[in-house]
């Protein structure tokens, strides 16, 4: 079961996030952080970007993946991932630009892309770290229903409203790419720690289905419950559909303080 933490706000969300990456960043100097885009994660990185900056913690040597990214986006286009990994993430956080890879998109290289990426993270040591949100469909990365519970990095195509639900970062949905290079789900259990933020009864359902649901490939999130190590941190909308919602707020209030998050 996967430890559900309910917490009033994004903010506070953010917070509790930040301080188990920099719990780990003291301990592993050099550990692998893998990063989602998105809203969701945006407090969570606010907050530790004032962590580090705040208390002078040294993160030249830490590491980054980014889950996904479009097919067919240049490099340079304001929405492609590597430009939001670059805004969002690797110059608030001071990391090293060289250190933070993102899934190439281009479709010159695309054949092999996965493998690629895939390669790339295990001679990284894998990822110590992996920040998930959750789509509405119940997506992770975007893994969307259907996807293989073992499948690795590679191409997708994206549900129609997937693309929908991204149009609001484009001008048009007519703009938002049919296809994406993204980590796979097998790919993702295989970091040691899972991070998967949500908010909004909007997130609700998918929520459910996969905290508590079947799992199942009709619900990509739901594989998390595989996962030795998953932290799910929600707000009190998002947690509105679980059924064993009193003992997660048992539990995280009776836990050891030695066993953090």
């Amino acid at each position: 079961m996967a430890e559900v933490l309910i917490v009033r706000d994004e903010e506070e969300a953010g917070a509790l996030a930040a301080e188990a990456i920099v719990n780990l960043i003291r301990s592993k100097p050099d550990a692998v952080l893998g990063l989602a885009t998105g809203s969701t994660p945006l407090t969570t990185y606010g907050a530790l970007a004032r962590r580090i900056h705040d208390e002078g913690i040294d993160v030249r040597r830490v590491r980054g993946f980014a889950l996904d990214e479009y097919v067919g986006l240049s490099a340079g286009h304001p929405e492609s991932y590597r430009s939001v990994i670059a805004r969002e993430v690797v110059g608030p956080l001071s990391l090293t630009p060289e250190h933070v890879r993102v899934p190439s998109g281009d479709p010159a290289t695309i054949r092999t892309a996965g493998s690629d990426y895939e390669a790339a993270i295990d001679a990284a040591g894998g990822v110590d770290l992996q920040i998930l949100g959750i789509g509405r469909t119940g997506h992770i990365g975007f893994n969307e229903p259907g996807s293989s519970l073992a499948s690795l990095t590679r191409v997708k195509t994206l549900t129609e409203s997937t693309r929908r639900d991204n149009a609001r970062f484009f001008e048009s949905a007519c703009d938002v790419p049919m296809h994406c290079i993204t980590q796979g789900i097998g790919t993702i259990l295989r970091a040691r720690h899972l991070m998967l933020l949500a908010f909004g009864h909007a997130k609700a359902d998918a929520v459910a289905a996969a905290v508590e649901g079947a799992v199942s490939t009709s619900s990509p999130g739901s594989a998390i419950q595989l996962h030795p190590h998953a932290t799910v941190i929600i707000d009190e909308a998002a947690a509105s559909k679980l059924e064993f919602i009193a003992y997660y707020r048992h539990a995280w209030s009776n836990k050891p303080e030695w066993q953090g998050i």
